[in-house]
């Protein structure tokens, strides 16, 4: 079967099924695994993808999805073109294992989805510690973005021991001011900022906002750099995420 995956979670799923020679081309924001993706053609970023020359590489099936907004034009155009798609848009993290399974039932190893669904969750046990610390999971810095209900970042918060303030909003995110962060009490602050690479991320930047010295996690110092790649994107690595939500738990908590 010949592939071409849209969206990096995408491609980090099909390279867990032990799929990846199947693979004819992915997005150019697809970066891992890192020695399957160097040599493959990339046709495009998420939101600039040249569905012309996606056509061209004659993909049995082509994988994408709707988790950025702006993918929907993206889809239109891929289905106008004629090509097959399997469209993952999970919120949840059950919905992150139901599209585990959907792409491997599609590339006929559903025995593979089953197993890499079971291994995540024996990687990922739920902590139940006596207090749950409130933690901002930042999506982006200016103006800070988190996740809220609809996110499986939250759930992945909530296996590792900590609360998202958040999750009451029944919304894929939230936008979060000073007042909003000094009411929610915000114990820990985790940059995850999407597009950007963690060598960049900056910890004075969060420190430095004008109205948030006075909430708990920038008054106590406890803002922590986690990989976007590791809690932004609905595949395989939501277990590094995991890690290490709960490794920064343990370490300012414990």
């Amino acid at each position: 079967m010949r592939i071409f995956s849209h969206t990096c979670s995408n491609t980090e799923i099909v390279c867990a099924l032990g799929c990846a020679p199947w693979l004819v081309g992915v997005d150019a924001d697809s970066d891992h695994p890192p020695e399957v993706v160097a040599g493959l053609p990339k046709p495009g970023r998420d939101l600039q993808l040249e569905v012309t020359a996606v056509a061209a590489l004659k993909p049995d099936l082509v994988l994408t999805s709707l988790t950025v907004p702006g993918h929907e034009k993206i889809l239109a155009q891929l289905q106008d073109a004629g090509l097959r798609t399997l469209v993952c848009d999970p919120h949840s993290l059950a919905d992150v294992y139901a599209d585990i399974r959907r792409i491997a039932a599609a590339l006929d190893v559903a025995e593979r989805g089953e197993r890499l669904v079971a291994e995540m969750q024996a990687a990922m046990p739920p902590v139940h510690p006596p207090r749950r610390p409130r933690v901002l999971i930042e999506w982006w810095p200016k103006p800070v973005i988190a996740p809220a209900r609809r996110s499986w970042a939250s759930d992945v918060l909530h296996l590792a021991g900590g609360e998202n303030p958040f999750a009451a909003q029944d919304v894929k995110s939230v936008q979060v001011d000073a007042p909003a962060a000094r009411a929610a009490g915000i114990e820990l602050i985790a940059m995850s900022w999407c597009g950007v690479k963690p060598e960049n991320y900056r910890a004075d930047l969060v420190r430095r906002r004008a109205g948030w010295q006075e909430v708990p996690a920038v008054r106590e110092n406890r803002v922590v750099a986690i990989p976007e790649a590791y809690l932004g994107r609905p595949g395989p690595r939501l277990v590094e995420g995991y890690r290490a939500l709960r490794r920064a738990l343990e370490e300012n908590f414990s």
